[in-house]
């Protein structure tokens, strides 16, 4: 015989009560007894009828904690656990509301306030619809009037969009399951810009498909913004908190994902007539603003009469000064040329000299030391040269002439004057 200790009794137990699928998810209708409040602001509580009592424990801040007082009637959203230490079956209440709303009423508030709690409802991951949608998904039932008076509306206010329906039962015990399909077909096609999820009215029971957690999350995970149009306008289901924007009627939806054409086409018009006022007033500145430009240019400018004159005036002196330099520089070129006409070979040539050179070295003689008896020379005058032979005749220096000076080029000089 096996025998166990405290703890180990109190594990099982514990293990048996928290594994079980109905303790685990229960609502409770009781009236409230006992009731304690610690320092820290959790609430220790009975709930009991005419049989039975049942220990509660309910943490500060869960909803419906401000209901609890002696005697009052509940119903009470929470689990079975065992407390090892305390060894006692307590109700862990995470939600409590008066009694006699109903299962879907206490279902459809826990779900609400589990999601709130998540963040599914916060605004500020709610999106801005499209200005000018040009696809628009409706998820809806196709053998309705809501998708009819979609099209309508559409057509009326805004014919550029075109309508991509995703169709889907909207009642029923498969809904819920269809309604998650269809929303998951519009974000794979990805054309749509918007989608509007639409029913028309009915009792809490019918509309129950759209208070669906699975129908939830999908709206929360569509990557398209959503627009629920649920029923009527004083319906309210969990995806209208979900969807980034909520309609009070399918025919309010249509309104609200497409501008108006006519209005559109109104304050068109208003802003021709405002830019052509515009324009016309900036015209009119800009031209009065170009003639006060050039009245100050023109004031600006200077005396061109003034600066005629002097400009002539310059150009006057300026020739003046050009010419006394030119002349100048004329007369230095004149007196340089006459220099080197005085130096040119030729013109020495002419007046009666002439250029001796030994024949074959073109070596030119200028004493008589440089030539012997039979040597060939070269005689260069004006018009040519005269070849020569020296002979062995003496080399003698010219007489001088009293009172007159006579140049005589022996035989064989470098540059002589024929005689």
């Amino acid at each position: 015989m096996a025998v166990y200790t405290v703890a180990q009794v109190t594990a099982h137990l514990r293990q048996k009560m928290e594994g079980d699928p109905l303790l685990a998810d229960l609502w409770v209708v009781g009236e409230a007894s006992n009731l304690r409040v610690s320092s820290a602001g959790h609430s220790y509580f009975t709930l009991k009828d005419e049989q039975s009592v049942l220990r509660c424990v309910m943490f500060k801040g869960q909803p419906g904690s401000e209901l609890l007082t002696e005697g009052s009637a509940l119903s009470a959203h929470g689990h079975i656990t065992f407390y090892e230490r305390g060894g006692t079956t307590d109700f862990m209440v995470d939600l409590a509301m008066p009694e006699g709303l109903g299962e879907l009423h206490l279902e459809l508030e826990r779900l609400r306030l589990q999601l709130e709690e998540e963040g599914l409802f916060e605004d500020t991951r709610k999106r801005p619809l499209p200005k000018f949608p040009q696809v628009v998904g409706v998820v809806t039932s196709p053998a309705g009037a809501v998708f009819h008076d979609i099209q309508n509306v559409i057509q009326r206010r805004y014919p550029l969009v075109e309508l991509v329906l995703s169709p889907t039962v909207v009642q029923g015990p498969s809904a819920a399951e269809n309604i998650v399909a269809a929303l998951e077909a519009l974000n794979r096609d990805g054309r749509a810009d918007v989608i509007i999820v639409a029913r028309g009215g009915g009792s809490l029971e019918d509309l129950w498909p759209f208070n669906e957690e699975a129908v939830a999350r999908a709206v929360h995970a569509s990557r398209i913004p959503v627009v629920s149009a649920i029923g009527h306008e004083t319906d309210f289901t969990i995806i209208d908190w979900v969807a980034d924007v909520r309609a009070p009627t399918p025919s309010a939806a249509a309104e609200l994902v497409v501008p108006d054409s006519w209005a559109l086409r109104r304050e068109l018009d208003d802003y021709q007539d405002r830019s052509g006022m515009a324009m016309a007033y900036l015209l009119q500145t800009n031209r009065a603003e170009v003639a006060r430009m050039v009245r100050r240019l023109e004031s600006g400018l200077p005396d061109g009469e003034t600066w005629r004159r002097r400009v002539d005036d310059l150009s006057r002196i300026a020739g003046t000064a050009m010419s006394g330099r030119l002349a100048l520089a004329k007369g230095q070129v004149e007196s340089i040329r006459l220099q080197l006409g005085a130096l040119d070979p030729m013109a020495t040539l002419k007046r009666g000299f002439s250029v001796v050179q030994k024949a074959g070295s073109n070596q030119v003689v200028t004493a008589t030391a440089q030539v012997a008896a039979g040597d060939g020379l070269t005689i260069t005058v004006t018009d040519g040269v005269i070849p020569a032979t020296a002979d062995g005749g003496t080399m003698a220096k010219a007489p001088k002439t009293p009172g007159k000076k006579r140049r005589t080029a022996p035989q064989g000089a470098g540059m002589n004057r024929l005689l």
